[in-house]
């Protein structure tokens, strides 16, 4: 044990002056491309071989808790913690998550001990071998030992075992496609594989499971929204995926370099500039999903509630929204929201005028108007084929028709004065784009503001 200290003391040293001169002294700066693969070839291995002592420890220090020796009480107890997790935390100054990720992962390559003291074969002995070797990490050794361990009893051992020879020698670049190391990923995908085929009727018992868990929550209302919290099951988190793929998916022209671009125009001094849509993915992804609960809510395909589609009815001031200040209400929220949402319904909604006494007794009843029908939505479906934003790949059936000047402003609910957007609480406002009427279509002016606009990412 000495012998081990006094190396890893070493090893230590070793690698503080790697970092000092890598990260204090910048000596990668100035180096060659293959310099610095190599730089990074080695530090993975490295990093490899640690993670296999860091699995063997935490394995041992949990068997040691599990089982310890009489009078001595539990290890992580005599450290002042309350259980090995919080021991390995505090020792290694990892997240509660990769703590749970080596002891996992020490359960599947620990060779348990008999009564009469020998050791046995571990339950996965070629991925053991591999972790000590530095072929794979614990992200890869767990891609491997993670779809193997749930195949449980329903399969055989020898079968198990030759799973896991075959996925070592994978991890090692010795498979039988003689292809070079799979990484995690890979490893993970051939694992699955490895456990469907060991396991057909495993899928059974993960549905039920899935059937168990399904959750979806609202939180209580903060100041900055409405948190979420639930548990998706893997097709209704897979529709989901697709249709932000669908609406995040640009159109690159073929025989251009990967990416979006635009052809570089002549710059024009009148042009606007547009600004960029700085918006993250999340918040694009809670764009796309207030998009299709708006596009299912007018499916008529929904139940109805109170005689009526399920709307969302926003009730705001008149004075205040032509003033665009105050505050607005949702129905069925408890706190006010922004006038913003009072405006995003008035552009794509209908608007119902109540006027109220000073009691709040109703002595006047307007009807709806100034939403566009469906005979205009198709003709400038039509017309426009989709969203107007250059750039853009929605189609028209997904989008919503917009007023370009605002019908609170005096805008006709006209053909001539709707263009179709792409989302329901869009970024990129329509006022903040210059339209221009060519005959009786509006177009939004692309060029430089378009490229400005699309290298922000739908």
């Amino acid at each position: 044990m000495e012998d081990l200290a006094r190396q890893l003391a070493e090893l230590e040293r070793i690698a503080s002056d790697v970092a000092g001169e890598v990260v204090g002294a910048g000596a990668l700066r100035g180096s060659a491309d293959a310099e610095l693969v190599d730089v990074l070839t080695a530090a993975g291995r490295v990093q490899r071989l640690v993670e296999a002592v860091l699995v063997e420890t935490v394995g041992e220090v949990d068997d040691r808790h599990e089982n310890p020796v009489p009078g001595d009480g539990r290890i992580a107890h005599r450290y002042g913690c309350h259980n090995v997790s919080e021991l390995v935390q505090r020792t290694t100054r990892l997240s509660p998550a990769s703590t749970g990720r080596l002891a996992r992962l020490a359960k599947a390559v620990r060779q348990p001990v008999s009564l009469m003291g020998d050791l046995l074969e571990p339950t996965l002995p070629a991925l053991r071998d591999v972790l000590r070797d530095g072929e794979a990490g614990v992200d890869g050794a767990l891609a491997i030992a993670g779809p193997l361990l749930a195949t449980g009893s329903r399969a055989s051992r020898e079968d198990l075992l030759t799973a896991d020879r075959v996925l070592a020698a994978e991890a090692r670049g010795e498979g039988p496609d003689a292809a070079p190391p799979a990484c995690a990923d890979q490893l993970r995908v051939q694992a699955q594989v490895w456990a469907m085929v060991l396991d057909p009727d495993g899928a059974e018992p993960c549905e039920a499971a899935a059937m168990r868990k399904r959750a979806f929550t609202l939180g209580v209302a903060t100041e900055h929204g409405v948190p979420v919290r639930g548990m998706l099951m893997p097709e209704v988190a897979a529709q989901f995926q697709r249709i932000v793929d669908a609406v995040l998916n640009p159109r690159v022209d073929p025989g251009t370099v990967p990416g979006v671009r635009f052809i570089e125009e002549e710059p024009d001094a009148d042009a606007d500039i547009i600004p960029v849509d700085t918006r993250s993915r999340a918040q694009k992804q809670h764009d796309i999903l207030a998009m299709t609960l708006g596009v299912a809510a007018s499916s008529e395909l929904l139940p109805t509630i109170g005689g009526a589609a399920p709307t969302l009815v926003v009730t705001v001031r008149e004075e205040d929204l032509v003033s665009g200040r105050g505050w607005a209400h949702l129905e069925g929220a408890t706190e006010p929201v922004a006038l913003t949402a009072a405006t995003h319904a008035a552009c794509t909604g209908t608007i119902q005028r109540i006027v109220l006494d000073a009691r709040g007794r109703i002595t006047s009843l307007g009807t709806e108007e100034r939403v566009f029908n469906r005979r205009q939505r198709r003709a400038i479906a039509a017309r426009d084929g989709g969203c107007i934003i250059p750039g853009c790949a929605v189609p028209a059936g997904w989008c919503e028709i917009h007023h370009v000047v605002e019908h609170a402003q005096g805008g006709p609910t006209h053909t001539d004065n709707g263009v179709p957007l792409s989302a329901k609480r869009i970024s990129v406002e329509i006022s903040q784009f210059a339209h221009e009427f060519t005959g009786l279509a509006p177009a939004a002016r692309g060029g430089r503001a378009a490229d400005s606009l699309m290298r922000g990412g739908w």
